[in-house]
């Protein structure tokens, strides 16, 4: 089971490309383009490895300052969200990091931020090293749709990580209307699981099907009695009408049959609901799983009526690309 170096790690990545998230604009990223700082892998150093400008770094990098004023990147989140932390990354950047930077965020509603836009400062600068993490809590209670990351005054950061709750005006959702509750874009989120070995548990309810199987949630090989588990907060109440498990790209190793329990959990932590998963009631029995391909069930799902909370069962361990609980709306 992976930690977590900061506790609001258990928070999506708002910044992650995945979801859509880009830089739109950036002041300079003449040595590294502003867009790998939104990948979701984890950054690598190609030794001897130069292009045109200069060596290849794996982040964003811009050219040493030969005036006054800082380099920034405008960055569109995939999907608006309320910030709880962020992780700024200098992994590899040693000579060439730069020595503070901050953070500033914006809401707009429709578009991009133009002259007359509000930024709200988030993170004050802040110091940095090269090559680590620095990692710090964000206390923001309203939504925000763009970022402004500054970096004093120049240099490269590896991966920019922004973890907060993603954010929808549910009232203007339509209540006959069938969607995917538990998706990351929709505010589902992974809460706990038995394992996450070889892939994290909130690629689970990432956009899209999985681009390999790295990009999934996938166990270690069990060697004693039970099986695993993924414990998924949907992004609101809902009757869920239609399931899709997919075990795509998993092969030799995909769960060889699957259940679903689910509940509609009133208060309580995070930590609590994990014991308290153990006696939800059954809302997919146990169904037969085939490798790398998509498994939709919906006669087969019970009547539990509005629920928030699911509980996908794999047995005894393995993989799968991605969970999708298609229901509509509790008003």
């Amino acid at each position: 089971m992976k930690t977590c170096a900061a506790p609001f790690e258990k928070y999506l990545n708002l910044a992650d490309a995945r979801l859509g998230s880009r830089v739109i604009e950036v002041s300079d990223d003449w040595f590294a383009a502003a867009d790998r700082m939104l990948q979701p892998g984890e950054p690598v150093w190609k030794e001897g490895v130069f292009d045109d400008n200069g060596k290849w770094m794996d982040g964003w990098e811009s050219r040493r300052k030969r005036f006054e004023g800082y380099d920034h990147a405008v960055i569109r989140l995939g999907v608006p969200g309320v910030l709880k932390g962020v992780d700024i990354d200098t992994r590899h950047f040693t000579g060439n990091y730069p020595p503070s930077a901050s953070l500033e965020a914006c809401f707009v509603a429709a578009g991009d931020p133009d002259q007359e836009t509000q930024w709200t400062e988030v993170l004050p600068a802040v110091e940095l090293c090269g090559d680590s993490h620095h990692y710090h809590a964000l206390d923001c209670a309203q939504p925000f749709t763009h970022l402004r990351f500054n970096i004093y005054p120049d240099g490269g950061v590896a991966r920019l990580r922004v973890h907060g709750i993603p954010y929808r005006d549910w009232s203007a959702q339509g209540g006959e209307e069938a969607i995917d509750l538990a998706a990351a874009l929709n505010g589902g989120r992974a809460l706990a699981c038995s394992d996450e070995h070889f892939g994290r548990m909130g690629n689970l309810l990432n956009p899209g099907r999985g681009v390999n199987m790295g990009d999934g949630w996938e166990t270690a090989r069990r060697r004693s009695p039970g099986n695993d588990w993924v414990i998924v907060a949907l992004g609101h109440p809902g009757e869920i009408e239609r399931i899709v498990v997919d075990t795509l790209h998993f092969k030799g190793n995909y769960p060889d049959s699957c259940s679903i329990q689910g509940a509609f959990v009133k208060g309580g932590t995070d930590a609590q609901i994990e014991t308290q998963s153990l006696f939800w009631r059954e809302l997919l029995p146990s169904q037969k799983l085939s490798m790398h391909q998509e498994h939709e069930f919906a006669e087969q799902i019970a009547a539990l009526g509005p629920i928030t909370h699911v509980r996908l069962n794999i047995f005894p361990d393995g993989g799968v690309s991605r969970l999708r609980l298609f229901g509509k709306v509790a008003k």
